[in-house]
């Protein structure tokens, strides 16, 4: 390990997605600025017993082979409906055409592939930002 990530030793380590292919995509747009935001599912969390994270908390974000590639900070998290996501969460989230309706289309297929959706389901909305890029990322 680089001394760059002996310095956040203690930080939960993610990846997005469900698969090596989504973590490295989605990867590739946080370290292009792109993707400032994500949500998830709340009954994933309350599944996996995962706290919902806060603004200010610092986590490290994996790639797809679960390589440390960058340290991000909450900045707000909102729990909503899914059906109540606006359009410029969904801008954020820096996915396909950045349009509401590829991101609706994305995350219900993401949530029906993990066992459940419904329109008033609700979801974690995070917003984050870059902290440092790890030297894995350069």
């Amino acid at each position: 390990m680089s001394a760059t990530i002996e310095n956040y030793a203690d930080l939960p380590r993610w990846s997005f997605g469900d698969s090596a292919e989504l973590a490295d995509k989605l990867l590739a747009l946080v370290l292009a600025g792109t993707k400032t935001a994500t949500c998830g599912a709340l009954w994933q969390y309350e599944r996996d017993n995962v706290a919902v994270p806060s603004a200010g908390e610092r986590s490290i974000v994996l790639d797809g082979a679960n390589r440390p590639r960058c340290v991000v900070e909450t900045t707000e998290v909102a729990i909503k409906r899914f059906d109540q996501v606006d359009t410029k969460f969904a801008a954020d989230e820096g996915e396909g055409d950045l349009s509401y309706a590829f991101w609706r289309d994305a995350h219900e297929t993401y949530f029906r592939r993990q066992g459940q959706f419904s329109e008033d389901m609700l979801v974690v909305c995070e917003r984050f930002r870059v902290i440092e890029k790890l030297e894995s990322a350069q």
